[in-house]
């Protein structure tokens, strides 16, 4: 395997990514007209009079003139499929479109658009284009590398309906067009009308070619196009029979250009002229080669990064993972010694084997995945601690260092089960209600999550094993040093009141400041644009940025500087008009500022996404802390699991007022973080949780303070280590990881300094609060076997 095997997300090799919505009021329209003229066909084949044939919405209605032959028409029109027909007075018929054709041209037309849409892409020069449906009207474009955003959002937005169709020549548009015709305008200004034939001599359909033909200095270039044989014939015929009138062609209900036809076109050749310049006739041919899209695609997203930018986040990346790695090994071995080296040999094992699974399964690698790569280093020496640290109480009992080895990995084995399977479930709704680039965090943290259970129980087990064995070591070596840890015996549980009292008047403390000062909510939440730009020449200038924006009329627009002088964050606030408005917005704003600055990122998210993304992140945290306290439920009791509940709310509403004390953007990635954090200390919880039960089974007449004092103490190391790697790793994250991941990192690693402490000051003396009845654990199987007979 290499690095080359990757795939890079657009935030670290640069490209365009835009989420496109499928218009469902064109497919309804185009099925409403395809059932009027269904409908006129079928009544003219059986000859049966009508009149007042029209459609509105969903709907049509048509009235038989000749009431005798209502029935008749009945049974004629209920072959039309798709509809729901009704006869109503005065012999009026009407036909609905039903819920299932819709949803079922729907379909269609999402399957259609994917095609058109990849071709018209690779038309203009995108590379590795991931084009894909999301969801039941949505499409999801990627195109890396492609620094034109702008461009593809051109050429999407246009159907590509072309076709060629005969002016009436005596029509007025004052009295309106007559039957059988529309009325069409040009595309310049002023716009000039045109009274055309709704029936075309040819469409988009019939189309072989269409190149850009040079006009040469001071002309405009035209579109010279090919049809196929069949419509070759229709156009020859067309123009044999109208020599004189004039013929539009049409793209989009616009008239692109007119002519005057001189005499039979036999070859099937035309050429498009108009005002187009080098790269209008160049798009404009893109989208004729492509077809025609069976409905309107409109821009609802967009997250565009620069290739530079995206290439400055990939090394401040790797280098957060170096820094990371390096210091978590030193970390390992100053407490562990030669065990911790084994650790650290492991780890990198481990790396190489998620980097593995990712190129086989053909993830893509995004900047928070990269986050979840340094994250899952802290991480995953913590089954090497709980081993470890199992080893070292057997050894501590008296027990040969390799019979204290295996009991460690033994003993361990369902303590780190039950951490993996919390924090796999804040993972996997994390992949499910994610943006494409918190996927990407959610995976490889899944990931690593199982080849970490994996290595530590084979590769780690492994080593060690050969080492203890080769080097004949009886006794635990003096390298490892936690055994400080188990010399205290601290009384947790004797402060408890005084630790829940004052937890209690900070937790309203911080609940009355999110309340009052609510949270920084990006546009993931809010809709808006969000611009991030960099000086051509010198510093970033806020002032004159904001000034210049505020001319456009764009709303209370915030910019920042980060620690780079010369790049700015701009946001600027929903417009209120639609999804087309924020599209606008930005469009405006690289305008006005692109002499001076060069765009390095664009997001730009639509009202109907924000909704969206609001609603899967309030489902989706609750699903995950629903989820996550049944599991501890179901393997604990009642009362542990509303000491995970009281120790996880406590966790999240301090980190949420660290983001109202802040103001930093809470957005998708701040979800992300939260759910990581949740995970992460039920997985600490846990920990704490299963030496509580050990210890109820094992000392059956200790009081449950000092009880629960016990199972802390003897975790304590655990918690203390694997917080302070999973720390160190986020620091660096922090320092090294980049503007982007900045607010990431330091959320998190605020929020799992919290779920440290709730682990040992919250979630143990809930225990004593609700009454935990440690009769029930006393017990042993035997006890248990002699009570029921």
């Amino acid at each position: 395997m290499s690095l080359a095997q990757l795939l890079p997300g657009l935030d670290l090799s640069g490209g365009a990514g835009l989420v496109l919505k499928l218009e469902r009021s064109d497919i309804e329209n185009d099925r409403l007209v395809a059932a009027v003229n269904a409908t006129g066909a079928a009544l003219r084949a059986t000859k049966i009079p009508y009149s007042g044939l029209s459609g509105t919405g969903r709907s049509l209605s048509v009235r038989i003139t000749d009431g005798a032959r209502t029935e008749e028409a009945r049974a004629a029109l209920a072959t039309l499929s798709g509809t729901r027909l009704t006869v109503e007075a005065d012999g009026v018929v009407r036909l609905d479109l039903t819920d299932e054709m819709l949803e079922l041209a729907q379909d269609e037309a999402a399957a259609a658009s994917l095609d058109v849409v990849g071709r018209r892409v690779s038309e203009v020069g995108g590379l590795a284009v991931n084009v894909r449906r999301e969801g039941r009207d949505r499409i999801a474009l990627q195109v890396p590398g492609f620094s034109d955003p702008q461009r593809l959002k051109d050429i999407l937005a246009q159907r590509g309906a072309f076709s060629a169709r005969l002016v009436v020549p005596s029509a007025s548009l004052e009295n309106g067009p007559p039957p059988g015709t529309e009325v069409a305008y040009t595309m310049g200004e002023p716009p000039v009308g045109y009274v055309v034939s709704r029936e075309s001599v040819f469409t988009s359909d019939d189309l072989v070619a269409a190149e850009v033909v040079s006009g040469g200095q001071g002309v405009a270039p035209s579109i010279a196009y090919r049809l196929a044989p069949e419509a070759t014939g229709r156009l020859a015929e067309a123009t044999r029979d109208n020599v004189g009138r004039t013929m539009a062609l049409l793209l989009d209900d616009q008239v692109l250009t007119a002519f005057t036809i001189v005499g039979p076109v036999t070859d099937g050749r035309g050429q498009i002229t108009g005002e187009f310049d080098e790269q209008g006739a160049v798009n404009l041919a893109a989208v004729l080669r492509s077809g025609a899209l069976p409905t309107s695609l409109t821009v609802v997203e967009e997250r565009s990064v620069d290739p530079a930018l995206g290439s400055a986040s990939l090394r401040s990346a790797l280098l957060a993972v170096g820094v990371a790695g390096v210091a978590v090994t030193l970390f390992m071995v100053s407490w562990y010694g030669a065990f911790g080296a084994i650790a650290a040999i492991a780890l990198v094992f481990n790396l190489l084997l998620i980097l593995a699974v990712v190129a086989v399964t053909g993830t893509v690698v995004t900047l928070p995945g990269i986050a979840g790569m340094v994250l899952t280093i802290g991480m995953a020496v913590d089954s090497n601690v709980l081993v470890y640290e199992r080893m070292r109480e057997e050894a501590a009992n008296g027990r040969p260092l390799p019979e204290a080895l295996a009991s460690g990995f033994s003993r361990a084995f369902s303590t780190v089960a039950d951490a993996g399977v919390t924090t796999m479930i804040a993972v996997l709704v994390l992949f499910f209600l994610g943006s494409a680039p918190m996927k990407g965090f959610a995976a490889i943290v899944g990931i690593g999550i199982v080849t970490t259970v994996f290595v530590t129980f084979t590769l780690t087990r492994w080593l060690a094993w050969r080492w203890v064995e080769s080097r004949r070591i009886t006794h635990l070596p003096r390298s490892v040093r936690t055994g400080l840890f188990g010399g205290l015996h601290l009384r947790f549980m004797a402060i408890r009141n005084y630790v829940f009292s004052v937890v209690a008047l900070v937790s309203i403390g911080v609940a009355l400041l999110v309340s009052l000062n609510g949270l920084n909510l990006g546009i993931d939440f809010t809709g808006g644009a969000l611009l991030q730009v960099e000086a051509r020449e010198g510093n970033a200038d806020t002032v004159q940025i904001a000034g210049q924006l505020q001319e456009m009329n764009l709303g209370n627009v915030a910019v920042r500087v980060g620690l780079d002088p010369a790049m700015a964050t701009i946001r600027i606030p929903p417009q209120g008009g639609g999804e087309n408005a924020e599209q606008t917005s930005a469009l405006v704003a690289r305008g006005e500022l692109e002499t001076d600055y060069d765009i390095r990122r664009v997001e730009v998210v639509g009202p109907s996404v924000s909704g969206d993304l609001i609603a899967a992140a309030t489902i989706g945290m609750a699903f995950a802390l629903v989820s996550l306290i049944g599991v501890v439920w179901a393997r604990f009791g009642w009362q542990f699991a509303i000491g995970a509940v009281v120790a996880t709310a406590h966790d999240i509403l301090l980190t949420l007022g660290l983001f109202a004390l802040t103001g930093m953007e809470f957005n998708i990635g701040s979800v992300a973080a939260l759910l990581t954090i949740v995970g992460y200390s039920l997985n600490d919880t846990i920990v704490v949780y299963d030496r509580i039960r050990e210890n109820l089974r094992q000392f059956r007449h200790m009081p449950l303070p000092l009880l629960i004092d016990t199972a802390i103490s003897q975790t304590l190391s655990r918690t203390v280590l694997t917080a302070a790697t999973t720390l160190i790793a986020l620091a660096s994250l922090a320092i090294f990881g980049g503007e982007i991941l900045r607010a990431f990192a330091v959320a998190m690693f605020f929020g799992i300094a919290v779920g440290t402490f709730s682990s040992i000051y919250i979630a143990g003396p809930v225990l004593i609060l609700f009454g935990l009845r440690p009769d029930r654990y006393r017990l042993g199987a035997r006890g248990a076997r002699a009570k029921k007979a």
